[in-house]
Parts: structure tokens; C-alpha cells; sequence
């Protein structure tokens, strides 16, 4: 197993998440943003920036965290805009030797009718596209479809083909299970269990349930301190032989999918994620499960 993390949230600039990585003992990151703008919508010059300071860094880019069909794209939307997303991330993948894609299912509508079905096509254009390139592209259970319960999950998991899942242990927390009646809040070891034989890739946050206390918000905080069963996901992962990647995505310093977020802080980003992979770290020694260097 080896670890990595989302490190724009420690540093919009390139250099600092380098550095935010060597500062942890790793030599991997999952790449989102860089100076505002997702890995594959950065113009040439900046991704040439990009690639020169990952060369001979030591450090290696591992995933792409896309924007492909996530919570904020809409599945009505002309298809050409993930389409250009695709189009710009394979090649850029290459370049940077990347293995994972995160993707999504398209936001969840306010209407009954959820158009699954077109859902499902794009989702086996995308998946295809990713695979033929040799690429894995993993479908995370956030704020999409298939975030909408374990059982939307697997739905999609049998509808297309080859798809696999980044599980993220803390987004059940604050998303309904809109397969049962009433609609409580997922249990994210549940969600694990049911959807773990296609996890290839996992994200570790947590937080706190939106309750009266909190303003009805998510309020994330540190691994283990929270709702997402963190330490009894990683005790089962451990359990059963998983040697992917673990990638921290803290959002105390930034909420990208909700601008009023209860985590806004005037305390150093840097500092933040540095304390959050340490705290995964300590999370990992206490129960010997061991983390090696990423092989690219």
C-alpha cells in the first residue's frame, strides 16, 4: 500500500505540493488543481510548468482527481464538454505516467427522474475511452448518481463495463441514502462492505453528520476524529490484503464543492495537510499496516 494525497490542498502552486509531499516521506501525489484550474484544463505552457517540476523530482503524479462528470456538470449538458475533458486528460496522463482517473456520474437532478439511462452511456464512453488507453478510471461516491447510495453504486458498477471505485470514507456522512425509506445518512461502513470487491483506489477525510450543532453543514476533521469510521475502514483494508493507493483529501482548509462550508480557517494549508498525513500515518503504524513508496 502506499499513500498520496490531493495536495492543492496544501499548495495551489506545483512547487509547494512537491514540497508538501517530501516534507511527509511520500512521492506521490494526486493531482487536482494547479493555480486554480484541474490538471487537464490547464493551458500548455502551465502543464509544461507542471512536468518540468514533477522531472526529476522524485515525486510522481499518480491519479488525476477530474472534474469529469462531477457534482458540478450537469448529465443534459452537451456532451462535448466532458468529451474535450477526456480529449485533454489521456494525453496528459501519459506524459506524466499517471495510472487512476477519478470520475463521477453527473450531479444529482431536483427532478424523480434521474435519466439513468444517459447516464450509463456516457459513463461506458468515458470508462472506454480511459481503458483503451490502458488508463483506470475510478467512479468516487461523492455528491453524483452513484453517491446516492451503495445500491446506485453497484447499479452503475454492473451497467458499465470495467469500471472501478475510489471509495471515499467520509462522503457517506453527509449524503442521504436515497435508496431506503426516510432517507438517513449513508453509513459509510456499509457503503464500504457493499461496494468493496470493485474498490481499486481509496480517499481518506472525515467529518462530522450535518446536524442542529453544526448548521446543518458537513464539518470535517482530522482522520479518526470524525463519522467516516476511518480507522475501522483501514483495519479492513488492511485485513484484506489491499496494496493500492490511500490519498488524503483533508478539506479543513477548503470545501471545493461548497463555498460555505463550516471549515474556513485562517491556519496555514500547509501546515493542515501536513498534520493530516501524519495523523494518517500514526492511524497506520498503531495497527501495522504498512505503506511502501508508490512505484510509477
Amino acid at each position: 500500500m502506499y499513500l498520496t494525497g490531493i495536495a492543492d490542498e496544501a499548495s495551489q502552486d506545483i512547487e509547494g505540493q512537491i514540497n508538501a509531499t517530501r516534507e511527509l516521506g511520500w512521492n506521490a501525489i494526486e493531482s487536482r488543481f494547479v493555480n486554480g484550474k484541474n490538471l487537464h484544463d490547464l493551458d500548455e505552457e502551465s502543464f509544461e510548468s507542471v512536468c518540468r517540476a514533477i522531472d526529476g523530482s522524485g515525486v510522481h503524479i499518480n491519479a488525476f482527481g477530474s472534474a469529469i462528470g462531477n457534482w458540478g456538470k450537469d448529465v443534459r449538458d452537451d456532451f462535448s464538454i466532458t468529451q474535450g475533458e477526456i480529449d485533454r486528460a489521456i494525453p496528459r496522463m501519459k506524459r506524466l505516467g499517471a495510472k487512476f482517473i477519478r470520475i463521477m456520474s453527473y450531479k444529482v437532478l431536483d427532478q424523480e427522474d434521474q435519466l439513468v439511462e444517459e447516464r450509463v452511456r456516457r459513463l461506458r464512453l468515458i470508462v472506454e475511452s480511459f481503458l483503451s488507453e490502458n488508463l483506470i478510471p475510478v467512479h468516487e461516491n461523492c455528491m453524483n448518481y452513484g453517491g446516492m447510495s451503495w445500491r446506485h453504486t453497484l447499479d452503475l458498477v454492473e451497467a458499465v463495463p470495467g469500471m472501478k471505485l475510489v471509495f471515499d470514507t467520509a462522503n457517506p456522512v453527509f449524503n442521504r441514502d436515497r435508496s431506503k425509506e426516510g432517507e438517513p445518512w449513508q453509513c459509510p461502513l456499509e457503503f464500504y462492505h457493499k461496494v468493496r470487491a470493485h474498490i481499486a483506489y481509496v480517499h481518506v477525510k472525515d467529518c462530522l453528520t450535518p446536524c442542529a450543532e453544526n448548521g446543518g453543514k458537513e464539518t470535517y476533521v482530522y482522520p479518526g476524529d470524525g463519522h467516516g469510521r476511518v480507522p475501522e475502514i483501514l483495519r479492513e483494508l488492511k485485513d484484506s490484503g489491499y496494496d493500492g493507493g490511500i490519498s488524503i483529501e483533508p478539506h479543513l482548509a477548503a470545501v471545493f464543492h461548497d463555498a460555505d462550508s463550516q471549515n474556513q480557517t485562517s491556519e496555514d494549508p500547509m501546515d493542515i495537510y501536513l498534520r493530516y498525513g501524519r495523523k494518517l500515518m500514526d492511524l497506520l503504524k498503531a495497527m501495522d499496516y504498512d505503506f511502501v513508496p508508490y512505484e510509477a
